[in-house]
């Protein structure tokens, strides 16, 4: 019966299926046929002799583990990603709770407009925004300075720039996150506050009690999609902002993978470097859809 009613459904929806077709061609296009290149990684790659070049086996990878500019490299990603990941969920919640408390309508789409805007500018125009903003004479800067306190090295301190990257991060994407917990909010019963209003339940009470507690699956649905790409620190941000005087702390593993493989011709490395971190996103995309099944119910099929 179950068959049946699998072929019925092909037959019946058979122009669903039909559209697939060119999106399945060019992901096995672009996405499978190149995977053949992760011998690379494995050999003493040469551009004259192509794939033919010597096999040198694992020597990539014990060379990549034996550099201490790779294993600060993982450590610079992990800390900027996963601040990024709890940032990411901090903010965009209390933003959605806050606009979801306000009265007017009017107010709440003006807000709602104006911190989603930064969300359709590439880094290479938010770059421009934020070298001019953070430089020595921005508006940062000026100020501080205004204030009584010293300038700021935002993107020349090596301390500094982790966090530079972080905050810039989250100001240009947590309006798309606010309005993914604002549908959400959307979906919570008007009685329940209704009845706490009755019982004399303040606005905080009510926040506290209702609102935080109905938003707990999405934000743990959220947070372990995200756990997929703990490694992709972002390399449009980094690389449009980071110089050699915050590589210390700035360097992640795709600009890493970048310097190696494109400007030094390190083909092999890079590509160890690259296979390496497929291999643990893998794993984490793995692990973070059975947490999304266990703690929030969510599956794909």
């Amino acid at each position: 019966m179950k068959k049946k009613a699998k072929s019925m459904n092909i037959r019946n929806l058979w122009q669903y299926y039909a559209m697939l077709i060119p999106g399945v061609i060019l992901t096995f296009i672009f996405s499978y046929i190149p995977l053949y290149g992760v011998i690379i990684a494995f050999e003493k790659y040469n551009v004259g002799l192509g794939f033919s070049s010597p096999w040198v086996g694992l020597d990539n990878f014990k060379y990549l583990f034996s550099q201490p500019t790779f294993t600060r490299t993982i450590w610079n990603t992990l800390y900027i990603s996963v601040w990024k990941l709890a940032l990411g969920i901090v903010v965009p919640v209390t933003i959605a709770v806050l606009l979801n408390e306000m009265r007017s309508n009017r107010i709440k789409r003006f807000y709602q407009t104006l911190i989603y805007i930064p969300n359709f500018l590439s880094w290479i125009i938010m770059a421009g925004v934020l070298m001019d903003i953070l430089s020595s004479t921005g508006a940062i800067n000026s100020i501080l300075a205004k204030l009584g306190m010293g300038t700021v090295n935002f993107l020349g301190d090596a301390k500094v720039f982790p966090w530079t990257m972080i905050v810039s991060d989250i100001w240009k994407g947590f309006g798309y996150g606010t309005i993914v917990y604002l549908a959400a909010l959307t979906g919570i019963d008007p009685s329940l506050y209704e009845s706490a209003m009755l019982d004399g339940a303040t606005r905080w009470q009510q926040i506290k009690n209702i609102t935080v507690p109905l938003l707990m699956p999405t934000i743990i649905l959220m947070t372990v999609l995200s756990l997929g790409s703990v490694l992709n620190a972002g390399f449009d941000q980094v690389y449009n902002l980071y110089s050699p005087a915050v590589w210390e702390t700035g360097d992640i593993i795709d600009t890493y993978v970048y310097r190696l493989g494109i400007q030094q011709a390190q083909y092999s490395v890079g590509a160890a470097v690259g296979l390496f971190k497929s291999l643990v996103s893998a794993i984490m995309v793995v692990t973070s859809y059975r947490l999304a099944d266990k703690l929030a119910g969510y599956r794909i099929l």
